[in-house]
């Protein structure tokens, strides 16, 4: 729990993949799921697929081209867990939280997400190796 600001849930999971056709097909084929929508960010140059599970959801993350971060998180790392999204219930005050403490932001400040809230993205290095991505609805 930070000052100020509280993590209210694990909110999604974003797993990099080349292409939302062929790994959707397995998520609905071998897991069952259905996929809720697919959306495309070209500001982040990404599409994102999700998938509900209760509460929490999954996130196909698709590069749109060679510029992309998350075609580079493949090139580099090959498909698979990308992120770990918690939801918050003030994102400005966890940032400024985070920074104070010493955190490395990607995001300084929020910025729109794929289903229309505040996102910011923590760096791996100040996370022990893993993305964690801020959200607020």
């Amino acid at each position: 729990m930070g000052e100020g600001f509280h993590i209210l849930k694990l909110e999604h999971i974003g797993i990099a993949v080349r292409s939302i056709a062929e790994q959707g097909r397995v998520w609905q084929t071998m897991l069952g799921l259905n996929m809720e929508g697919i959306k495309e960010l070209p500001e982040q140059k990404i599409k994102v697929a999700i998938f509900r599970i209760g509460e929490l959801h999954i996130e196909l993350i698709e590069p749109m081209d060679e510029s992309s971060p998350v075609y580079h998180f493949i090139e580099k790392r090959g498909g698979g867990l990308h992120h770990l999204c918690f939801e918050v219930d003030d994102i400005e005050t966890a940032l400024a939280h985070l920074k104070r403490g010493g955190a490395h932001l990607i995001d300084e400040r929020p910025r729109p997400g794929a289903w229309a809230k505040k996102i910011a993205f923590i760096h791996p290095r100040s996370m022990g190796g893993v993305l964690i991505e801020l959200c607020e609805h």
